[in-house]
């Protein structure tokens, strides 16, 4: 409860009070400042509610952006780490093609020999 609100019901009731007491009193200006208290009271009091429910959906903003920060750098954090691994996996397979070029040079020439009349023999032009 805010300020807003506290003084919105204290000014309700004083209307009210006024408005009960110009009803016994007779006196007419007395029920018409009382009744313009009430509800400027109670439009205050309402305005203090309203307040208070847009600090709370500000609030609520403010952890969900802080929430969706946190999932953010947490997916880019596991982003590098996959991005590592793929980095790793790949340098392993180059390295492991090379062993296996140089540990099979005959049949490694061979295959390069036939792709190259192969690649050769596509892009000539028709004769």
């Amino acid at each position: 409860m805010n300020r807003d609100q506290i003084s919105g019901a204290s000014r309700h009731l004083k209307g009210r009070a006024q408005t009960a007491l110009g009803g016994l009193t007779g006196d007419p200006a007395r029920q018409v400042r009382g009744a313009v208290n009430q509800v400027a009271g109670g439009a205050q009091y309402a305005y203090g509610r309203v307040r208070d429910r847009a600090e709370d959906l500000a609030e609520d903003g403010r952890h969900l952006a802080e929430a969706a920060r946190t999932r953010a750098d947490h997916l880019i954090d596991e982003g590098r780490d996959r991005a590592r691994d793929v980095r790793r996996r790949g340098a392993d397979y180059g390295r492991q093609a090379i062993r296996t070029a140089e540990a099979n040079r005959t049949n490694t020439l061979l295959g390069l020999a036939a792709l190259a009349f192969a690649a050769g023999w596509l892009v000539r032009s028709a004769r």
